[in-house]
């Protein structure tokens, strides 16, 4: 009969774990001041964020030293080019300012709007980089180069270069 007593607080204990983290965000996460203030956590956050800032016209990103079809070596430098919109580090959100995301075999854009991943084929450059050294194994690849907001809000397809490469 004690063994049956103990099953339910076993229950009810494991519940209250499982519920006492739902309130916690990811740790890798990118959010604005607001949306990290805990006493709002109630609130629809999203409300307190501005709006995805206007692509100005004419802007554009561009690979300055890759072409499509080329075939390279790795570790890969690859350089970034942007015109008619400024390029800024991450963190506040300015109007005609974004910066640099690089994706690697992740498709052609990332629709306006939505915040860019962070992972392995989802490269961030938040300082303001204008090129990096890109370790890639054999073989055809994509490369998007993906343009941000200053939390990392994809411009979508108006601020995007797709190449493809060839690595020996």
């Amino acid at each position: 009969m004690k063994k049956i007593s103990f099953i339910p607080i076993f229950l009810l204990v494991a519940l209250m774990a499982c519920n006492s983290s739902g309130d916690k965000s990811a740790s890798g996460s990118d959010t604005t001041a607001a949306a990290k203030d805990t006493t709002m956590h109630h609130m629809d956050s999203t409300a307190m964020i501005a709006p995805l800032p206007d692509v100005p016209a004419g802007a554009k990103v561009f690979f300055k030293n890759l072409k499509d079809g080329a075939t390279v070596k790795s570790p890969v430098k690859i350089e970034f080019g942007v015109e008619g919109i400024a390029l800024d580090t991450a963190g506040a959100i300015k109007p005609a300012s974004g910066h640099h995301h690089l994706l690697i075999d992740a498709g052609d854009s990332i629709a306006a709007g939505t915040v860019v991943p962070k992972d392995s084929t989802h490269l961030h450059f938040g300082k303001a980089q204008s090129s990096a050294e890109v370790k890639l194994t054999p073989g055809e690849h994509t490369l998007t180069l993906q343009y941000a907001d200053g939390i990392h809000r994809s411009y979508g397809a108006k601020l995007a270069a797709t190449i493809k490469v060839k690595v020996q």
